[in-house]
């Protein structure tokens, strides 16, 4: 079943080839990108002339599709505000630039910064240099960072870019560099709140020296600076980490006692964490239950958190119960939801679960994104189930659903993990038919180098020369390689020379 699965995929795969998704044979070494199908009159996101014009899309809406870090913003941005009725904002810039910060997209924030300055649409006070400065330090590293300090004129070195500079220093694990820095601080006077603590304890919390977080933290109420939430949480999690469950504890007891601190749902959560990692069962259960009393109802992120510390618990009731209370009070079920419900399910063996899962998703309106299925094609692999693994697969082609790399990688692996050099290399193919640059997908070495000295004992030398071909667009040409191309024109050589030597006998015999 699962090699007629296999080859009806594979037969199913060229057919869309031969379509308007894409053509493996015909790729050179750059790949073909796939190519969506047009909507059809018939398509339920098609629109009837009677509907009302849309309004015309805001900045924010045009700029957060564009994710991709190669893709300008500033060349959208000028298009925008070029369109009748469109008016650049300065607050709308600096809340664009606050957002790309939080959604990770750093050099595009960096972009958007540095047009706002020099076109004068902003005038950087401190805190813009600030934000300029460590988006600097995240994108060109800490030399460029310094160099952007160094420049600032004396006015506008307050406290604010000095702790951006900190902040860099922590970031890159400079610890002479970070303490020589602090204590600058501290002399100018701009130690005054508990940031700049916070960033040396992140910075040996990162580093593994869990011990000296707490020294950090006393030296900071002695000063007269009162810790914060973030400050407590981490050296709650550096007792934790230690082990140090009284020391933990107690931590938590004071930060309870604190009347301006409100203890949240994530500081339950870390400690139920470290619960955990200490095989303290019902200690993890409790604070779970306190980190629930304080969750906001409508936030998704809380209910995947504390699922996933149920489910490392092997709690299925409680992960079941939480999904439920999320479809029922979040507005929104997005992609990441699906992902976290299905890798918890499939950690607890309701492989069946999981599959109603991938299938009420699929019916939602989410964006087809093939980080969900894979999870469930993961959990097929690792529990050998890859006959279920093909035909999900299959069934994904059958909707015209081309699978990425990811998603043929992910089958291939589980049968090279059983030796079986021959499904992993179809299947594998297939991934390469569909490779994209910069998909962050690369073929496993282990794997490419079993079917490559299978190919190369056994294979037909057009099949070892066609997969190195698709092999050479994902990574560059090595002795694996080679050598399997050679050992497979050796034996073509040899059978083509046997050929001939069995011609004349056969001549004379009938002659």
């Amino acid at each position: 079943m699962a090699s007629s699965s296999l080859f009806a995929a594979g037969r199913r795969l060229l057919r869309l080839g031969r379509g308007k998704l894409f053509h493996c044979r015909s790729r050179s070494h750059n790949p073909t990108p796939l190519l969506l199908l047009p909507h059809t009159a018939s398509s339920p996101r098609s629109y009837s002339s009677e509907r009302p014009p849309r309004r015309p899309p805001s900045l924010q809406s045009t700029l957060w599709p564009l994710g991709h870090p190669g893709t300008l913003l500033v060349p959208e941005i000028e298009r925008w505000a070029e369109k009748p009725g469109n008016r650049l904002r300065p607050v709308e810039l600096e809340r664009i630039v606050k957002e790309l910060r939080k959604r990770r997209r750093h050099r595009q924030a960096l972009e958007v910064s540095e047009w706002m300055s020099a076109k004068g649409h902003v005038k950087f006070l401190p805190k813009d240099h600030a934000v300029h400065l460590d988006l600097i330090g995240q994108v060109h590293g800490v030399g460029a960072a310094e160099a952007y300090f160094n420049k600032l004129p004396d006015k506008d070195k307050t406290e604010k870019p000095y702790g951006a500079l900190l902040n860099c220093y922590t970031r890159e694990h400079l610890v002479d560099e970070s303490l020589a820095h602090f204590q600058k601080m501290k002399e100018l006077g701009f130690v005054f709140s508990s940031l700049p603590y916070n960033n040396l304890m992140g910075l040996y919390t990162n580093i593994g020296q869990h011990e000296k977080v707490p020294s950090v933290i006393a030296e900071m109420k002695s000063n007269g600076i009162m810790p914060d939430n973030f400050s407590y949480r981490v050296c709650i999690n550096s007792y934790g980490t230690q082990a140090d469950f009284f020391g933990m504890e107690k931590t938590l007891e004071d930060m309870e006692c604190e009347p301006q601190i409100v203890v949240d749902w994530n500081t339950y959560a870390v400690v139920a964490s470290n619960y955990i990692k200490g095989n303290l069962r019902e200690k993890a259960i409790s604070a779970l239950k306190k980190a629930e009393e304080k969750i906001d109802i409508r936030d998704p992120d809380t209910y995947n958190h504390l699922m996933s510390l149920y489910g490392q618990l092997g709690d299925k009731s409680e992960v079941k119960r939480l999904w439920a209370l999320q479809m029922s009070n979040c507005k929104r079920h997005i992609n990441k939801d699906y992902t976290t419900m299905l890798a918890m399910l499939v950690k607890l063996d309701e492989i069946e679960e999981a599959e109603a899962i991938l299938k009420e998703w699929e019916s939602s309106d989410n964006a087809f994104d093939f980080h969900v299925p894979n999870v469930l094609l993961t959990g097929y692999r690792q529990k050998g189930m890859l006959d279920k693994a093909e035909a999900l697969l299959d069934d994904f082609l059958k909707k015209r659903k081309a699978p990425p790399s990811t998603s043929w990688a992910i089958v291939a692996i589980g049968y090279a993990e059983k030796g079986d050099a021959v499904k992993a290399y179809e299947l594998i193919k297939n991934a390469l038919c569909v490779y994209a640059p910069n998909s962050g997908w690369i073929p496993r070495p282990a794997m490419i180098q079993m079917i490559l000295k299978y190919l190369g004992e056994e294979g037909e030398l057009k099949d070892v020369e066609s997969f190195i071909h698709l092999l050479q667009a994902a990574m560059p040409i090595n002795s694996d390689m080679t050598d399997a191309l050679s050992r497979a024109r050796l034996r073509e050589e040899k059978k083509a020379g046997g050929a001939e030597e069995e011609a004349p006998s056969s001549t004379i015999a009938s002659g």
